[in-house]
């Protein structure tokens, strides 16, 4: 066999040349080896970064107060926003290699790549979709990739990028939250606002109603007022659109509007303006009367715990005067317990309801923002079974229930009361006067209110004392005759509302307002002839 090895090298002198050739090769396929290693790792460590804000994401609410939502249909075509999608990509890498060329002295490149953002920004703008930009933006994303290349080639460090990532991810979700606290504080300052044309047509039909002559200032059937068989409704409210579409809901789905009687009271501001607008639009052959709270004499201070405790030093200092907040996040916490309804006789006149009327035996009481589906008799027939309070129960799971309106910290309160009792709501409520006068329930409602002097037992409102006075006193009632959250949810089926007897805009977003969530706004729209002289002259418009 001839020797495979040239003349004058044995085979032992050709493995010592080859050895350390295989052994260089062998050492760089196990530093390939581990450089993919690291990058396998960075790569699952950026999956697990991109996985955490996605969750994060899942937490955010991108409906608020119905502006634009990323996360909106005509935003899931891929092909119309790529362009604007990939600024935005380039924009983040600038930011992240411009911190990096920062750090390590490469100041030409810094300015280079700040100059490349700014651009980039000015480009993008506001856009959403990519017939929105201008027609350099390509330019300027051709520009942006160069000098990401060469960044890339000159800083590349995955764990400071990944870094970096989680820092602006966390920035990120730090402004969402105070974005977010924002929003609340100013949602809860437009929820206490009056609209322009709301005023001006309360001011218009005021001074209408007292150029009337006395003989014009009264309502027919005055009969009816203290009929025990009839339909009685209770409706305290200073907004006479709102007042309005209450009354025309109920009376359009009523079976027989003549034997339906609506009790309103007002202030003394709005006295003439829901008189007049009453008189000029009469709920057809329904009765309805308008009152002063203002001329309730016994309603005192001397009598009335609330109206005392508002005469108090603290509580003016709580109100007017006390932890002014100096910025819109600080102020969202606090802000809502001091909206003007809280200190209107007119929210807590609920627990005075057989001293307003003391010969029914029956009424059934309405907030003003509510909206009457479907003919209501039906809640006179319903057995109360010796209960006061006919309500629809709030509670499911743990959202709701008393624990989350009351202060259990404080012995008055978790001696007395189950903390997972289920709440209620207030807003359509079927009231027994008589079990109420035999169980003097406004004598409960005293008791508690003067021992929460100092708001030791919950903070303000009317929901958390009715929960305490109608303890155990309440009927539940099907849930289908009130449906809540129009002023806050924007996930209530529409099933659900439209085989609701009474739909509630309870929340900030009244339908009034602007911050009304457009979808629910024409269930109330639709009692408003926006037509009618007097709020086509406030334009008022749907």
């Amino acid at each position: 066999m001839e020797d495979r090895y040239p003349t004058g090298v044995g085979k032992s002198t050709l493995n010592c040349k080859i050895c350390p050739q295989v052994k260089r090769k062998l050492r760089a396929r196990t530093g390939v080896r581990k450089k993919m290693e690291v990058v396998q790792q960075d790569d699952e460590a950026l999956v697990k970064l991109e996985n955490t804000g996605i969750e994060r994401s899942k937490a955010v609410d991108s409906a608020v107060l119905g502006k634009y939502s990323i996360w909106r249909r005509e935003n899931e075509n891929e092909k119309a926003d790529s362009r604007v999608r990939q600024m935005r990509d380039q924009m983040i890498m600038a930011r992240i290699y411009s911190v990096l060329a920062k750090s390590r002295d490469k100041l030409d490149l810094y300015q280079e790549l700040l100059a490349r953002l700014k651009e980039s920004q000015r480009s993008l703008g506001e856009a959403t979709a990519d017939a929105e930009l201008p027609k350099s933006a390509l330019e300027r994303m051709k520009a942006m990739a160069q000098v990401l290349s060469k960044a890339r080639d000159l800083l590349y460090d995955c764990k400071a990028i990944t870094e970096r990532l989680r820092v602006m991810l966390l920035s990120a979700d730090e402004q969402v939250r105070s974005l977010k606290k924002q929003s609340t504080f100013l949602s809860q300052l437009a929820a206490k606002t009056i609209p322009n044309g709301i005023h001006c047509l309360s001011m218009r039909l005021t001074i209408d109603y007292y150029l009337l002559s006395p003989e014009k200032r009264k309502f027919p059937n005055s009969e009816n007022l203290e009929n025990p068989e009839l339909y009685h409704y209770a409706l305290f409210s200073d907004n006479v659109l709102a007042a309005s579409v209450v009354v025309n809901s109920t009376i359009m789905n009523a079976k027989e509007p003549e034997k339906h009687v609506f009790h309103l009271v007002t202030d003394k501001l709005n006295f003439g303006a829901m008189n007049m607008w009453f008189l000029l639009n009469p709920p057809g052959d329904a009765t309805i009367h308008v009152e002063n709270v203002d001329d309730f004499k016994w309603l005192n201070s001397s009598y009335c715990p609330v109206l005392k405790q508002l005469e108090s030093a603290a509580m003016k200092e709580y109100y007017f005067k006390a932890d002014r907040p100096k910025t819109l996040s600080a102020g969202s916490s606090n802000l809502k317990y001091r909206n003007p309804k809280y200190l209107s006789m007119l929210n807590h006149l609920r627990f005075y309801l057989p001293q307003v009327y003391p010969k029914l035996n029956k009424i059934l009481f309405l907030d003003d923002d509510i909206v009457v589906q479907r003919d209501l008799t039906g809640l006179w027939e319903v057995d109360l079974n010796g209960n006061v309070n006919g309500a629809v129960e709030t509670c499911g799971e743990s959202f709701h229930r008393f624990d989350k309106y009351l202060n259990f910290s404080n012995p008055n309160i978790s001696q007395n009361f189950d903390p997972n009792a289920c709440g209620w709501a207030y807003g359509m409520n079927m009231f027994d006067l008589e079990e109420w006068k035999r169980k003097d329930i406004t004598g409960i409602y005293h008791k508690w209110q003067n021992m929460n002097e100092n708001r030791l037992l919950w903070k303000l409102g009317t929901l958390p004392p009715g929960l305490l006075t109608f303890y155990k006193l309440t009927h539940p009632l099907d849930k289908s005759w009130h449906v809540l959250g129009l002023g806050y949810n924007p996930t209530i089926e529409r099933s659900e509302i439209d085989n609701a007897a009474v739909i509630h805009y309870n929340g900030n977003m009244k339908p009034w307002l602007e911050i009304a969530m457009t979808k629910y706004r024409p269930y109330w729209t639709k009692y408003i002839n926006y037509e009618h002289p007097y709020i086509h002259g406030c334009k008022i418009s749907q």
